[in-house]
């Protein structure tokens, strides 16, 4: 299983021998089952988590009830706001959700420590996954700030028809809301209006895309 490790992270392979033994000896496999809530805002994380299988959705709430998911970690994937808490020694900025059953291996922030502090490799590792993501998040930024609500509802639509194998896609109004960072009654208004439009039909739980090009031109 620890092979696993660094197949799916082959930057690994650029370290120390005595490094990656120090590393391998470290790793505790974690499960958990899809729907369990992984860490809470305000917890302090208990390790560094490399995901080997399975969507972990990273997702922060407001006082007021508004949701906006801010990435997920994938398989073979790492968490940038676990990195900054460990860096930081700070708490946890958001809330992590098994989106799928998980399979996962963590290092304790003691070793996590360590390996920064004594490989050089490990650290550029560490920091060029973070670099990445924050241009993920930065992006996320620019599209909540700027992005007409018409165009990033047309292309999670797209995304979503694409995963499924029959191209419905079953999210509620309010889990479409929370990948946009906004509320549902604006994303039921574009629903309705896109629906108006005959570029979907609305169902209970799922919505069916009925004219994928026009919805094309609609996420330009």
């Amino acid at each position: 299983m620890k092979d696993a490790l660094f197949s799916l992270f082959p930057d690994l392979e650029d370290l120390d021998e005595e490094i990656k033994q120090q590393l391998q000896s470290s790793l505790h496999l974690f499960e958990a089952p899809a729907g369990a809530v992984l860490l809470e805002q305000g917890e302090h994380t208990q390790g560094y988590v490399f995901v080997i299988d399975g969507v972990i959705k990273v997702r922060k709430s407001s006082p007021e009830g508004r949701e906006i998911v801010l990435y997920r970690v994938e398989k073979g994937q790492t968490c940038i706001l676990t990195t900054t808490s460990l860096l930081s020694g700070s708490p946890y900025q958001a809330d992590g959700v098994a989106e799928t059953d998980i399979r996962a291996y963590m290092i304790p922030p003691d070793v996590f420590q360590q390996l920064i502090d004594q490989s050089k490799a490990f650290r550029e590792f560490v920091l060029q996954v973070y670099a990445d993501r924050i241009s993920h998040l930065l992006l996320l930024v620019d599209d909540v700030a700027f992005g007409r609500i018409d165009r990033r509802l047309a292309q999670l639509l797209l995304n979503g028809q694409r995963r499924e194998e029959d191209g419905v896609i079953r999210m509620t109004h309010q889990q479409l809301a929370a990948e946009l960072g906004t509320v549902r009654e604006v994303i039921s208004r574009q629903l309705k209006e896109f629906e108006r439009k005959g570029l979907l039909q609305l169902q209970r739980g799922a919505i069916e895309v009925r004219n994928a090009p026009a919805l094309m031109q609609a996420a330009e």
